[in-house]
């Protein structure tokens, strides 16, 4: 006989393209995860999705008429910090889309509250497991390009006219630094651990921008230099990862692809799910190109770990002072191209330590 499994129930802030895209069908991927509540401005969008979810207008009255173990917010970044507060506060677990907060201070306050009250933390850094991530990790830990010296990592996209939405408003946590770097800063730092200091240049390249849509970032480790691009002009040609050491070279060039199959309604878990069939290529020291195979992914395994960490007390797939670390980065970078100087990460002596520890 199978026993059961134990039910976390989640209730999803938010159903956006991101809570409509990502969140509700990586939950529903999970077992032992129940979608069971929605806050959004748009009951009949959710309904017309899932009709046996219930429904909620804010998060007050969710909080207050459900019984909803676990809260995702997948808000506007400027609302994560007040909406993960309150659900702390009324006894939930949460899990936050990135960027986790708009500063390091804010992020310190949710990680501090959430350690007072004893409830799980999470940031949603589900890009942990692309396939093309995946991909250069082991590459990096099998030794294949040496010793590196440079990696570069491009989130690009080719979207040339400016749309009405949040995400390219002159609003606080708006523009393309704070949509896509807190994917390209937790990469790094889970590859490479701190930086010694980061150098950054923005940019609002298209016609109309009213936000920076173009980033230009190095973080720098030593003599070792990690480069994360970002652009909205972007059409192609560009390689997701580049890699360069004392052994040879190796790009991924295309992107994982499940971004992409969610948008074109595949289910997680199906055959396909996660597949990757551009190689890796390495260059070794001869000129001669050579292919490996790039492992799946699965953005799933994220709100696997959730489940456990919750069930069985396992470890938080992404930690507070992990959060933290990647705030401090995303705020230097800022300070950087203000100043156009070189800024280390603001972090006391004991957050370094936790960091590195994870």
């Amino acid at each position: 006989m199978v026993e059961k499994k134990e039910i976390i129930k989640v209730g999803l802030i938010g159903y956006g393209f991101v809570g409509k895209t990502f969140h509700a069908p990586l939950i529903n991927a999970v077992d032992g995860l129940e979608l069971a509540a929605i806050v959004s401005s748009h009951p009949e969008i959710v309904r017309e999705d899932l009709p046996d979810v219930s429904v909620y207008p804010d998060i007050d009255i969710m909080l207050s008429n459900s019984n909803v173990d676990l809260v995702v917010i997948a808000t506007p970044n400027d609302t994560h910090k007040p909406l993960a507060e309150r659900a702390i506060l009324a006894g939930r677990h949460v899990v936050v889309d990135k960027p986790f907060t708009l500063t390091t201070d804010d992020a310190r306050y949710l990680a501090d509250l959430a350690a007072r009250e004893s409830k799980l933390l999470s940031v949603f850094q589900n890009r942990r497991w692309d396939s093309d991530f995946l991909g250069v990790k082991q590459v990096i830990e099998d030794g294949l390009v040496g010793e590196l010296a440079q990696f570069e990592s491009h989130f690009d996209r080719f979207r040339p006219a400016v749309r009405q939405r949040w995400r390219e408003e002159a609003v606080p946590g708006g523009g393309l630094w704070y949509d896509l770097a807190p994917h390209m800063v937790d990469q790094a730092l889970q590859l490479f651990g701190l930086p010694d200091n980061v150098q950054a240049s923005f940019a609002a390249q298209r016609s109309g921008a009213k936000t920076t849509d173009w980033v230009h970032v190095i973080l720098s480790y030593g003599e070792k230099r990690v480069i994360l691009q970002g652009s909205m002009l972007v059409a192609g040609g560009t390689a997701r990862f580049t890699l360069h050491g004392d052994k040879g070279s190796l790009i991924k060039q295309h992107p994982d692809q499940q971004e992409a199959q969610l948008r074109a309604g595949m289910k997680p878990n199906c055959e396909d799910w996660g597949k990757d069939n551009d190689p890796l290529v390495f260059w070794d020291a001869d000129g001669k190109s050579h292919h490996y195979p790039t492992p799946s992914g699965d953005q799933t395994e994220y709100y696997r770990e959730i489940y456990t960490a919750l069930i069985n007390g396992y470890a938080n797939p992404v930690t507070p002072i992990q959060a933290i670390a990647v705030m401090a980065v995303i705020e230097a970078a800022i300070l950087s191209n203000q100043s156009g100087e070189r800024i280390a990460p603001d972090l006391t002596d004991i957050e370094k330590r936790a960091f590195e520890k994870k």
